[in-house]
């Protein structure tokens, strides 16, 4: 059953009044409340309402239902444009965007988040999941209009089972499985807010590999017989399939949480849900026949299922066919509640209430781009990175190169391209900014591996840093290496995340920033096992393995304001190796 049909057969005679922001009893405006939820590599084609046979999602089903459908809706290749776009109304570029770790994830500091425009509305606002838009404040979800923060910062997480976390700054020990832990705080920020209104963004981190899952999702996938494959089938590895589909039922089975604590509190009706992806699928596996996946700007890649739902508010199975993006969702939102939307910089993208409405409007482009690949949609072509074109209205698998036909579109789009590139591409590649230290509202720093730079022999514990640690660490030419720039003049007490067999046991660290310096000595052993193996259910590619790293405290050092590099080296290495290193934590005190 496609998904036209779905619709056919469960919205029949469901109609809903046309949008309007007059809500409460007796006249009285009462500004509704926002649910945010966004999946992470899950693509178009991993829900039973996009076609998908191959598994069952019955709770985002209904909201396809009983919602509105953003037929043709697209976000970046990747994750943290994405999230930025969703954040801003802007395309990712414009907002210092550049990459997914490393620091190219951070999200300019002169941005509106919609996390701030809903605060100052007087909304409770909370995050509860994967961020992926810069982790020292203020680039952290506390300094970007969430008052409540719980979750993890980084671009992906090495371990989902009982997993270390943050709230608020602070870290912790989650429990059980991550996507069910995060819904469980969700679901206490919304009972503790029920009274007033609340923006509740849920960034999931699933899919995203690893791919673990518990057993009562798996099970069902273990011997399962696929029905439903990639177009290419050679590509899919089927194994890597079930997994990812089992943990899309895991989300599944958390949105109807959700959806059943709004119902159990009364405040359905006056919850705005969205639910979105993304980016394409992270594996080859169906997906509606279009070409590319996640890291792709062809349609497969960048065009996500979304749905709106507002019941009474919004029209039950109303299907909106006019290409829409990340980048609307800001603006749109805002109107639907009734809020002012006045940011210091333009918006990419337009609020969908005409559409939502049953109104018509102009043909558009939406832009797609990642690592200087760039494509643009129209409602009826697409020219891809390569600038060939294709008419996605008769050709949606992307097959038949049509400039030669269509010449004068072909060039209109490339025009647009090399005109968006000059517009929204204007940054430089190059990324100078430092990593903010030393805020007294937020006086705790984190400066985990994936920010510094090794330096000598050093290595990271994997291919992707997102997750890793510092490890071949064996000579006092060795250093560790993070840019910096110190907010506030002071005292900082200084620790290190390590870990230290107990033959290595001994050497003496020293870390420096311009003429500061403290030094420690590793005294005690600390060496956990890596975690991750038993829990995958196929092997994982780009990310570390983990384990618990022990806090060294190295002392106070007096920082002066500035920029500079913060480095940490060894005295002397008197075994084999010094330590692991899963970063330094700064405590302005």
């Amino acid at each position: 059953m496609d998904r036209r049909e779905f619709l056919k057969g469960t919205c029949a005679g469901l109609v809903a009044p046309a949008v309007t922001s007059d809500r409460g009893d007796a006249g009285e405006e009462r500004k509704p409340n926002l649910v945010v939820i966004l999946t992470d590599d899950q693509g178009w084609g991993d829900l039973s309402c996009t076609g998908n046979t191959n598994l069952e999602t019955p709770n985002v089903d209904s909201l396809c239902r009983d919602g509105v459908t953003l037929d043709r809706f697209y976000v970046c290749p990747v994750c943290a444009p994405t999230r930025a776009e969703l954040l801003t109304g802007r395309y990712h570029s414009r907002s210092g965007v550049r990459g997914v770790t490393m620091g190219a994830e951070r999200m300019d500091l002169d941005e509106t988040t919609i996390g701030e425009v809903f605060h100052a509305a007087g909304y409770a606002t909370g995050a509860f999941g994967k961020w992926h838009n810069g982790t020292q404040y203020p680039y952290h979800p506390n300094g970007r209009g969430f008052q409540e923060f719980y979750g993890f910062c980084s671009g992906h997480w090495g371990q989902y089972f009982d997993p270390i976390l943050e709230h608020n700054g602070e870290i912790t020990r989650g429990k059980g499985f991550i996507i069910d832990d995060l819904t469980d705080h969700a679901l206490d920020f919304i009972g503790k807010n029920k009274e007033h209104p609340f923006l509740c963004y849920v960034p999931y981190n699933s899919p995203h590999s690893p791919f673990q899952v518990p057993d009562r999702f798996y099970d069902k996938f273990r011997e399962k017989k696929l029905k439903m494959l990639h177009r290419d089938p050679d590509k899919e590895d089927i194994e890597t399939t079930k997994a990812a589909l089992a943990m899309c039922e895991n989300i599944d089975w958390n949105v109807g949480r959700i959806l059943e604590k709004l119902e159990e509190l009364d405040l359905s009706q006056d919850t705005i849900v969205v639910y979105f992806s993304d980016n394409g699928p992270n594996s080859w596996r169906w997906n509606g026949g279009m070409r590319g996946r996640k890291g792709s700007t062809d349609e497969g890649g960048v065009r996500a299922p979304c749905f709106i739902r507002w019941p009474g508010r919004l029209e039950a199975g109303q299907v909106v066919s006019e290409i829409t993006g990340a980048i609307d969702l800001l603006p749109t939102l805002t109107e639907l509640a009734g809020l002012p939307l006045s940011t210091e910089k333009p918006l990419d993208g337009k609020s969908l209430v005409p559409l939502l409405s049953k109104r018509r409007w102009k043909d558009r482009q939406i832009f797609s781009h990642y690592n200087g690949r760039v494509s643009v949609r129209t409602q009826e072509y697409r020219l891809d990175h390569k600038g060939r074109l294709y008419d996605m209205e008769a050709d949606p698998g992307q097959e038949r190169d049509v400039s030669d036909q269509l010449p004068k579109i072909h060039k209109r789009l490339r025009e647009a391209v090399a005109e968006w590139r000059t517009d929204a591409l204007s940054k430089p590649v190059s990324d100078e900014r430092p990593f903010t230290v030393g805020y007294r509202e937020f006086p705790q720093t984190v400066l985990p591996a994936r920010d510094g730079i090794p330096g000598g022999g050093i290595q990271r514990s994997a291919r992707a840093p997102n997750c890793s640690f510092f490890t071949h660490w064996t000579s006092v030419e060795d250093t560790m290496v993070w840019h910096v720039d110190v907010k506030a003049e002071g005292e900082y007490e200084a620790f290190v995340y390590y870990t230290c067999p107990a033959h290595d046991v001994g050497a003496t660290l020293e870390l420096s920033l311009g003429d500061a310096q403290v030094r420690g000595k590793i005294t005690e052993a600390h060496d956990p096992p890596l975690v991750g193996a038993s829990f995958d259910r196929v092997p994982r590619g780009g990310e570390s393995y983990v384990k618990e790293f022990r806090p060294l405290s190295l002392g106070t050092m007096k920082l002066k304001k500035g920029r500079g590099d913060l480095t940490l080296k060894a005295v002397d290495v008197p075994g084999e190796s010094v330590m692991d290193v899963r970063g330094v934590v700064l405590t302005l005190k």
